[in-house]
């Protein structure tokens, strides 16, 4: 229903479902922020941000990048979630520069004003949940209410994050907050479409072992998930953490082994997903490794952000992008491309932390990497997100599905 009304829309194709403009600015600003942060990792470039240079890094990945994702994301679910219409036109377009007006205030925070920043980089959060509240409620769909409740967890993190930095002079607990909610939403909705995914695309064309569908054992991983991350939180080098995070590392390993990923290798769009995924666990396992001292605690969160998150989100961007433009499913030679180049930055940037004799050349395999993979997303699917037809399609050399031809 919601496919069908939106194709309806008049006006920009940007504007006519919210994850054409959310997913290609977000990738263009993942690629910009790194593009600026290895210069000033090292001291050659400096911005007018009341945020360190550390602190203004972590945040433009954590509470600005993957919100545009989440919510380019959220407002292509909800509408096949409730049967209601989709977000798009002039209220997308507001919400959109809601979204750039933080960005812009946040950096330049050193002139406005940390207090100004902090109002205007919150203000996209309060709406993108206020909004999702709104739809689903009226949907009378409640089960998928505590994806609203997490990214209500990220606002606070977000509010957080800009109160600590001003009155204790660098983020902390709220690093650690919005890390936690991001790999709850990975959980939870990656462990609902990963296995719905592959199903579907077994049954189709591989019959046989089929991946276990959510249920109870998942519900109790994410639970124990919940619990492991709120003691990291907490207290992240404490030995009980430690082992909450060992333990959960583990269940995470076999959720992902129920879900029949080794037989998807011929279709990469799918194969993505889970090797995505792998990240989840190799992060919590790290993180014991740190609790435990045998490690710095760098090391894990980059397998979360730089790992599951960054791997997670193209994974989940291509799809989408994809899918909701009515083009073939399968992975093209520039999709696959993208790929290697978010995998080889997420086990480059690890391995700097891992091996930190080589951490000169890693971090900038690392940082390479990431801004060739959301990049080349831009330069491969802006054409399809911003307008449509068979130019955007010859573009990234994605085969046209029967209606595109």
């Amino acid at each position: 229903m919601a496919g069908a009304r939106s194709r309806n829309f008049a006006g920009w194709p940007l504007f006519a479902n919210s994850f054409r403009p959310f997913f290609l600015l977000a990738a263009v600003q993942a690629a910009l922020s790194i593009l600026a942060w290895l210069p000033m990792f090292y001291g050659e470039l400096s911005v007018s941000s009341a945020f360190a240079p550390r602190d203004w890094h972590i945040h433009e990945m954590l509470y600005g990048f993957l919100p545009a994702v989440i919510t380019g994301f959220l407002f292509t679910a909800i509408p096949n979630w409730t049967g209601r219409l989709p977000i798009q036109g002039a209220p997308l377009a507001a919400l959109l520069t809601v979204w750039l007006a933080g960005r812009v205030a946040v950096t330049l925070s050193a002139n406005t004003g940390w207090a100004f920043a902090l109002v205007a980089d919150a203000a996209f959060l309060a709406l993108v949940v206020a909004a999702a509240t709104r739809e689903i409620i009226a949907g009378g769909n409640w089960r998928n209410l505590p994806v609203v409740g997490l990214v209500l967890v990220l606002l606070a993190g977000n509010v957080a994050f800009h109160v600590e930095t001003h009155y204790e002079g660098a983020a902390d607990v709220s690093i650690r907050v919005g890390i936690g909610v991001v790999i709850l939403l990975i959980g939870l909705i990656g462990g609902r479409i990963i296995p719905s995914f592959t199903r579907n695309w077994l049954v189709k064309f591989n019959p046989g072992r089929l991946p276990v569908p959510f249920g109870r054992f998942d519900g109790a991983v994410i639970g124990l998930s919940a619990l492991a991350l709120i003691a990291w939180i907490a207290a992240p080098l404490n030995t009980v953490t430690g082992v909450a995070m060992a333990v959960v590392g583990v269940l995470h390993l076999v959720r992902l082994a129920r879900w029949a990923g080794d037989r998807t290798t011929r279709e990469r769009l799918l194969l993505i997903l889970h090797v995505g995924y792998v990240f989840v666990p190799l992060g919590f396992i790290l993180n014991a490794v740190a609790a435990f001292g045998e490690l710095p605690p760098s090391a894990g969160i980059h397998a979360w952000m730089a790992g599951a998150a960054g791997t997670m989100t193209l994974a989940v961007m291509t799809r989408a992008s994809l899918g909701h433009t009515g083009q073939a499913l399968t992975a093209s030679p520039a999709i696959q491309g993208i790929y290697a180049a978010i995998i080889i930055a997420a086990l480059a940037r690890v391995a700097a932390v891992v091996l930190p004799a080589y951490s000169g050349v890693l971090l900038h395999i690392a940082a390479c990497g990431w801004i060739l993979a959301f990049l080349g997303f831009a330069v491969a699917f802006g054409p399809l997100l911003a307008g449509s037809g068979r130019r955007a399609l010859a573009t990234m050399g994605v085969p046209a599905s029967p209606t595109q031809a």
